[in-house]
């Protein structure tokens, strides 16, 4: 079979050279694989370094680029599609590492019978320093991310989602491209038409890639706030999009604004309970999490506030989400 590979991409000038380079070094024949890039308008380098790999002999189908007025991932996504001429379409994000088996072994799960194939997506960090290595640990971290079976599971199996997907071509024919509204929860809703459309996700974990992780804890802080926002205003049209572990951390903001206004009411218990039972959630998780690591560094300490400050982030951002919804579903329903 043959494959488009699509990557879309914004200001990724430092992660694009090491991503083609793991592109070239693909083993699945570069004569049955073209390369869709998509730029979202970027202010950096990211169109030159396009156009540069475009221009060297790889032995590829075909590079094509394009450029993506409307920045949006789903907008971008769309072009790629559009534009892509092959059997199996993969969508790889641009602060991404493949190993060189990735698109073969796609391939060969989409060939055995499957309609979308992906597997884990392990964060790794820029570099081993002791600060990096702490927020990649609470990235990593089950506390600090999620449940969700297709960041960890060890067995083949049939999900909801998948990171960085192969699709054969006919599953976008029938179910549609992306909605443009969306912004963070594009994919989501996407699968989820996907699953409604009569196909399956299937995810085998011998299909691994790797994101790298957020620089900074204010970068992570900012991109679980816009998680939790995205989730909160896509609940208005599609609400069957998400799972509960979703909607986890606004629990815990809703409990954490309900126990403070008892206090208000001088009612301390509620408070001192939610308190003391997250406290000792946190400190557990946390000191799991570096039992694991083989280094040990006194940044770790820092853990338990990294994940209350992720997890009120993205509860934050989902109520404030959740708020704005209404007026956006219906200014949504009127363009439609």
């Amino acid at each position: 079979m043959t494959v488009s590979v699509c990557i879309i991409a914004y200001n990724e000038e430092k992660t694009l050279t090491s991503l083609f380079s793991d592109i070239k070094n693909q083993d699945y024949p570069h004569n049955k694989m073209e390369v869709i890039l998509v730029n979202s308008m970027s202010s950096d380098r990211t169109r030159v370094l396009m156009e540069k790999f475009a221009e060297e002999e790889n032995g590829f189908l075909r590079v094509k680029v394009f450029d993506n007025p409307k920045k949006k991932q789903a907008a971008g996504w769309n072009i790629a599609i559009k534009n892509s001429s092959e059997d199996i379409i993969i969508r790889i994000d641009a602060h991404t590492m493949i190993p060189r088996e990735f698109v073969s072994k796609n391939v060969q799960c989409i060939e055995s019978g499957e309609d979308v194939s992906g597997g884990p997506r392990p964060n790794i960090a820029e570099d081993d320093s002791p600060w990096k290595h702490t927020l990649l640990l609470a990235e990593k971290s089950m506390f600090g991310s999620s449940i969700a079976t297709y960041r960890r599971s060890h067995h083949k199996t049939y999900v909801k989602s998948v990171f960085h997907g192969a699709y054969r071509r006919e599953v976008f024919e029938k179910a549609g491209l992306f909605n443009e509204n969306l912004g963070r929860t594009e994919d989501n809703e996407m699968h989820y038409r996907i699953l409604k459309a009569g196909y399956k996700i299937c995810y085998n974990p011998k299909i691994i890639s790797y994101q790298h992780t957020r620089n900074t804890w204010r970068g992570m802080i900012k991109q679980k706030y816009g998680n939790g926002y995205w989730i909160g205003l896509t609940v208005g049209i599609c609400p069957r999009c998400f799972s509960i572990y979703h909607f986890v951390p606004l629990s815990f903001v809703i409990a954490l604004m309900f126990s403070l206004i008892m206090v208000a009411l001088g009612k301390m218990s509620p408070f001192i309970v939610l308190i003391l039972l997250y406290g000792m959630v946190n400190i557990s998780m946390s000191v799991l999490a570096v039992l694991k690591e083989k280094k040990k560094y006194v940044y770790y300490l820092l853990l338990p506030f990294i994940f209350i400050s992720l997890h009120i982030s993205y509860g934050v951002g989902t109520v404030v989400g959740l708020i704005r919804m209404p007026r956006w579903s219906k200014k949504i329903n009127r363009e439609v």
